[in-house]
Parts: C-alpha cells; sequence; structure tokens
C-alpha cells in the first residue's frame, strides 16, 4: 500500500474541507490564506518551470493571487479547488507568456548537459543522475503547454478530466461530455509528446533505439 500517497490524499482532502469551510463562512480572505499557505508552493514551482524566467513567474504568481482573491466567491465547487488553481495558475501564466514584454528563453540542445565518460552501469540508461537532468532538459526544451501538460500529469498526477479542466480554453460550456472530449484531446497530445521526447532521447544517446519502447516519462 502507497502510505505517502494516501496520507498526501488525505491531507489534500482536509485542506480542500477548510478552504471550503472558510468559503461558506464568507471569510473569503481566510480562505485564500489557507489556500497559499496549502498550494502555493507547488503552484509557485509549476509556473517556475513553465515560464522559464523566475521573474517573470513572480509576476505570474501575483495575477494568479489576484485572480484567486477575486474568482473564489463565484467558484461553485464544480471541481476540486486545487484543480480550479491550477486553472488560474494556467491562465496567469499564459497571460504573461503573451504580454508584450515576456521573453522566454528556450532551453536548446546546446544547454543539455553532455554525459560524462565512464564505464557501462546496469542501471537503467534513464535511471542514472546525469541521464535524468538530460531528460529533464529536454522536457525543458518543449512548448509551455506541452510542458503544462506532463506536470499536471506526470508530476501533479492529476486525472485526465482535472487536466482538462485546468487546460480548458475554449468558449464552449464545460459540461461532462466537453470535458471528457478535452480529455481524450489532451491524452493523445501527451501519447505525441512522449513520442517526441523519446526521439530527442534516442538523437541525444540518452537511450538506445532497441530500448525505445521503454516510457522513461513515468
Amino acid at each position: 500500500m502507497d502510505t505517502q500517497g494516501t496520507t498526501m490524499s488525505n491531507g489534500r482532502e482536509q485542506l480542500e474541507q477548510e478552504i471550503r469551510e472558510l468559503c461558506l463562512r464568507g471569510d473569503t480572505a481566510g480562505a485564500v490564506e489557507r489556500a497559499l499557505q496549502g498550494y502555493g508552493m507547488e503552484i509557485m514551482r509549476l509556473m517556475a518551470s513553465v515560464l522559464h524566467n523566475p521573474e517573470l513567474a513572480k509576476d505570474a504568481f501575483s495575477v494568479f493571487c489576484e485572480s484567486l482573491l477575486k474568482g473564489l466567491p463565484s467558484f461553485r465547487w464544480e471541481s476540486s479547488f486545487r484543480t480550479w488553481a491550477y486553472r488560474l495558475a494556467r491562465n496567469a501564466c499564459y497571460q504573461l507568456v503573451h504580454a508584450p514584454s515576456a521573453r522566454e528563453t528556450p532551453v536548446s540542445s546546446s544547454a543539455i548537459p553532455e554525459a560524462p565518460l565512464g564505464n557501462r552501469s546496469d542501471t537503467r540508461p534513464w535511471q542514472r543522475t546525469s541521464v535524468k537532468e538530460r531528460f529533464r532538459a529536454l522536457r525543458e526544451s518543449l512548448e509551455p503547454d506541452e510542458r503544462m501538460l506532463l506536470m499536471l500529469r506526470v508530476d501533479q498526477r492529476l486525472a485526465w478530466t482535472e487536466v482538462a479542466r485546468v487546460m480548458w480554453d475554449s468558449d464552449e460550456p464545460m459540461t461532462s461530455a466537453a470535458v471528457t472530449r478535452k480529455a481524450t484531446a489532451l491524452r493523445q497530445q501527451f501519447q505525441r509528446i512522449k513520442v517526441h521526447l523519446r526521439q530527442m532521447a534516442i538523437e541525444q544517446g540518452l537511450i538506445e533505439q532497441d530500448e525505445a519502447s521503454a516510457d522513461p516519462v513515468g
């Protein structure tokens, strides 16, 4: 049994309940404060990874906090608070990315650290620390939207329907059927990203052609 995962899940449920109770009491400021205590760091890490710019990430976090404060009174709890907060965070990132003054520095292949020379190990290539770092650099070379999708699904382990709600960018009402269609489309995009990453990993020598069926993404 995954005790750590169960503990995290229970802690998250309690946090969600605390935020909701504060909202029901009309204490929006208190709910926002509790939400930032519980989710602030993981949302900031997400923004930093997507934006590749510490100052831009700080600006995006400020936009996120403002959106949280303004939007919380009208939040209808049709999803978890965490899912909704991630959507606000995503929107804040994209607002900054598409602002005229925003300039993102992409990670090119030259920024990927060279693998050190040494004897071969029995450890799977993508499990060695140096290779993990290089594979992380490959992920960082993706487009912001692709990085966001990987982080939500692989790192944060959101269900596909939650990922769909976070990544929602349509004027269509967020009905159950529409969310399911969006989740299916994102899952297909996720598979394409994995194929792309695997191909880049082969080209960089991180995995060999005969090991390409393995899944170093997670």
